[in-house]
């Protein structure tokens, strides 16, 4: 059976495991849900500080959601049995995909799920399966694949750093660690203006874009087919980290040894393979005259993913709660959401299918209203009363470029969420959602702003459309406000992560009111 749910408030202690010092000592103890928007913008920082990976994203919210009382469901196993009304439960898939879900204390059979679905991948470049290359005028350098739109300017004469996961063997088991070197490890220079080159023109991403992470320790300055023979020689010479086809003789040497010792591993061949990413070590923080920013790496989309999991734990404990509430936190979102981990898998349908029979078969259906008890058409019910707000970063307006955006659809930072829609299908917003959430935000006190794109401008796709339609429930797509997606350096406002916080929570608390109040 599943731990004994705890009744216990989130704090920001609890937010922040009582590390931050920015925080005043006697704020720590206050429950999030009493907070104002900028008691959550340092917490929010220090999530981003510590966190550089989907994988260390993803371990980060299984320790928190262990930590507060929630029990974890492999899905190897067996559920029957283990789901009950008032349990709350976490799934993880593949490292990097993962979902909460509290299920109400008066659930009923064919009750409804107020769903937030988000991502927490984000545009990075990873190590290449043979990262080691050939040295170049004494320098080492590192073979890196962008994933989606990386390696471009704002990636240029960066410090940037490198984290990810490990496949370890030890004995006869094979075990998963996280690493990250958080100091900078590695730069992608520019060509100096002198050249006569510009600057930023078309940039092969193979050959320009390659970082450099250290220099020969026997400085060399051949270069070409003399040089590359002279590699080769001492290569003969060092005795490799592992036997013949052993994935780290595929590595720059020293690279392997650091994330060894990083591990406290005695023997590097012990690392069979791993998933490293390059990412930028200057933390997120806060700025502008009045501190009213948050510049940081990676807010599309792991604001609006630590935004939805603060709220889920926030969410009042009301006893009369029949509905399961759940937040679904997917990977591959960047390119495309097709892999097994992403959003059109089946990961999200079969969750709920599968919670959906375990309640029902420690429930007794009889009183289920329906007449029909545990019938097959218990998952169509349950869709049809069930919702997903598809939670997804959106451009703030941008004074400099304000002739990009649709006039009177202009999202400003500090000011609350932003519903998305676009004629052509790219977003899930309709009249019908659009109502629903904007009595949600009359009943958290929350305000929405609108964004559409220009009838000139393309628009970027989430993940509400594949899930909204896989399942057939409502849906809306809805996100906080950003400034320069997709760089490397992205920025929010100070109260917006809060501010989502404060939205998504009453999402949770007040959605079975708005949907009895529904004309169906």
């Amino acid at each position: 059976m599943s731990k004994k749910p705890s009744s216990k408030p989130i704090t920001l202690a609890d937010v922040t495991d009582g590390h931050s010092d920015l925080i005043d000592k006697a704020r720590l103890s206050r429950a999030v849900a009493d907070c104002e928007p900028e008691d959550l913008a340092e917490p929010f920082c220090l999530f981003m500080r510590e966190n550089p990976t989907v994988w260390h994203v993803a371990d980060y919210f299984k320790r928190k959601l262990s930590g507060m009382g929630f029990t974890e469901l492999c899905e190897r196993d067996d559920w029957m049995d283990k789901i009950q009304p008032g349990g709350k439960y976490y799934v993880v898939r593949n490292g990097s995909c993962l979902a909460a879900f509290t299920v109400g204390r008066a659930y009923r059979p064919g009750n409804g799920f107020a769903m937030v679905g988000s991502h927490i991948d984000v545009l990075t470049a990873r190590l290449k399966p043979v990262s080691t290359r050939p040295s170049r005028a004494g320098y080492v350098q590192l073979g890196v694949a962008p994933y989606s739109g990386t390696l471009g300017h704002t990636w240029w004469d960066r410090d940037l750093s490198l984290g990810g996961r490990v496949m370890v063997r030890d004995g006869d088991a094979t075990a998963v660690r996280l690493v990250k070197l958080d100091w900078p490890v590695a730069r992608i220079p520019t060509l100096a203006p002198h050249f006569g080159v510009g600057e930023f023109g078309e940039i092969n991403k193979e050959t320009q874009a390659v970082p450099i992470i250290g220099l020969e320790p026997e400085g060399k300055d051949g270069e070409g087919e003399e040089e590359e023979e002279e590699e080769k020689k001492k290569k003969k010479k060092e005795k490799p980290l592992g036997k013949a086809g052993a994935f780290v003789n595929d590595q720059p040497r020293r690279l392997v040894q650091m994330v060894a010792r990083q591990l406290g591993l005695q023997d590097a061949s012990a690392i069979v393979g791993w998933d490293l990413d390059l990412y930028d070590s200057q933390p997120a923080q806060r700025s502008g005259l009045d501190r009213e920013f948050i510049s940081s790496s990676r807010l599309d989309d792991q604001l609006c993913s630590w935004s939805a999991m603060v709220a889920l734990l926030a969410a009042q404990d009301d006893a009369e709660a029949g509905h399961v509430r759940l937040v679904a936190l997917f990977d591959n979102e960047e390119i495309g959401s097709l892999l097994r981990q992403g959003a059109r898998s089946n990961f999200l349908p079969l969750l709920v299918q599968r919670t959906v029979e375990a309640l029902a078969s420690g429930t007794d259906c009889s009183g289920s209203g329906s007449g029909s008890g545990c019938s097959a058409g218990l998952l169509g019910r349950t869709y049809a009363r069930s919702f997903l707000l598809s939670a997804d970063v959106t451009h703030a307006g941008n004074p400099n470029f304000l002739n990009h955006y649709l006039d009177g659809h202009v999202p400003r930072l500090n000011v609350g969420l932003v519903l998305k829609t676009n004629s052509n299908g790219s977003n899930t917003t309709d009249a019908v959602s659009d109502a629903l959430l904007r009595r949600v935000a009359d009943l958290s006190g929350s305000r929405l702003q609108r964004f559409q794109i220009r009838n000139d401008s393309r628009s970027g796709g989430t993940i509400g459309p594949a899930l909204s339609s896989a399942m057939g429930v409502r849906s809306a797509d809805a996100g906080i406000p950003q400034l320069s997606m997709h760089s490397l350096r992205e920025m929010t406002g100070a109260l917006d992560p809060g501010l989502g916080v404060r939205f998504f929570k009453g999402f949770f608390d007040h959605w079975e009111k708005v949907d009895n109040e529904w004309e169906h």
